[in-house]
């Protein structure tokens, strides 16, 4: 089966990247939104996620040669199906020769394409995902044609999930980190004080904060290089803090004023420039009390899809449906 992209914004593809590569000098990568890829795993009824398109702000527009069905999940963009329009957070059939059109976001910045079968191009190093800070793989363009794998489930019925809301910021929990006691206690208050927004300076690798007021200061001076992670809030020699994302760097020496918990990275990913973030505090025990592994979300999504119940005049051959399931006398009701 064959993806054919027609159209496409910024898009790559991308899965849940490459685990235990920080010795090689590579971060995970995969997709900025985990969340996005087990949501759509769930909705197509699969065991495990699965590759797609990641696609940044703008959409793309697809056909297949083999009817199958596509997830959509992410940030909320503008679809159609044959000129009719598609929910997202939803499951639908692609058929051969159909067009599926994804314009713009309307609401958060990465939106995912994700066929049941998963993308199957060339793995490297035990992933598809695109790396482009480390020259893995590379941006999608008009023409490409995209292997994928055999709908496992192709006669499922179309599926919806409410998803959980991510797309507008909001409340950002932080876990201490390395470097966090370098910091004095007034500065660590004025940073959970802090309304950020989130500035027009970011991409895969990480996110700047802007703010009002001074610049933040730590109690350090040359650090030594480390080990930096996906979630950790680095505060750079000017006093600005960046969050680090997918496909940050794995040695850093700018102090870490804490990491953000894994369940909500993807607020920040998803935020777009301009969008509001703020900062609790925790405990690393209240974080690990909060940490669930991936197979449980999952597990969790599955159970909270539910049958797509589309709007009659969304349904262009309504006429060709049986609608009746069955005919009555009349007197019935009477007798």
């Amino acid at each position: 089966m064959t993806l054919t992209i027609h159209r496409t914004g910024p898009a790559a593809v991308q899965d849940l990247g490459r685990p235990h590569r920080l010795a090689e000098g590579l971060s995970r990568g995969g997709a900025a939104d985990r969340l996005a890829l087990l949501e759509a795993a769930a909705l197509l009824g699969l065991k495990t996620p699965v590759a797609g398109i990641e696609m940044a702000l703008m959409g793309c527009e697809v056909t297949t040669d083999t009817a199958t069905r596509i997830a959509l999940t992410g940030a909320t963009m503008q679809a159609s199906l044959v000129g009719q329009p598609v929910e997202w957070n939803t499951c639908l059939t692609l058929a051969p020769g159909e067009v599926l059109k994804i314009g713009a976001a309307r609401a958060g910045t990465y939106g995912y394409l994700v066929p049941a079968g998963g993308i199957q191009t060339t793995p490297v190093m035990g992933s598809v995902a695109a790396h482009l800070t480390a020259g893995i793989g590379r941006v999608l363009e008009p023409g490409d044609r995209l292997p994928a794998g055999k709908d496992p489930h192709p006669d499922a019925p179309p599926m919806v999930l409410k998803p959980e809301p991510r797309l507008t910021g909001g409340a950002i929990r932080l876990m201490p980190g390395p470097q966090t006691g370098l910091f004095d206690d007034d500065t660590r208050a004025r940073f959970f004080a802090t309304a950020f927004t989130r500035s027009r300076t970011g991409n895969r690798q990480g996110v700047r904060l802007d703010f009002d007021g001074a610049p933040f200061a730590s109690g350090t001076g040359a650090l030594a290089s480390e080990i930096m992670q996906a979630g950790d809030v680095q505060m750079t020699g000017e006093g600005i803090p960046y969050v680090l994302l997918s496909e940050c760097q794995t040695m850093g020496g700018y102090p870490r004023i804490g990491t953000v918990i894994p369940q909500d990275l993807p607020r920040v990913a998803q935020a777009t420039p301009g969008t509001a973030l703020t900062f609790t505090e925790l405990t690393v025990e209240e974080a690990d009390a909060l940490w669930r592994p991936e197979a449980d979300l999952l597990s969790t999504l599955r159970r909270a899809v539910q049958p797509l119940r589309r709007d009659p005049h969304d349904i262009p051959d309504l006429l060709s449906y049986q609608l009746i399931g069955g005919v009555i006398r009349g007197d019935e009701t009477e007798a």
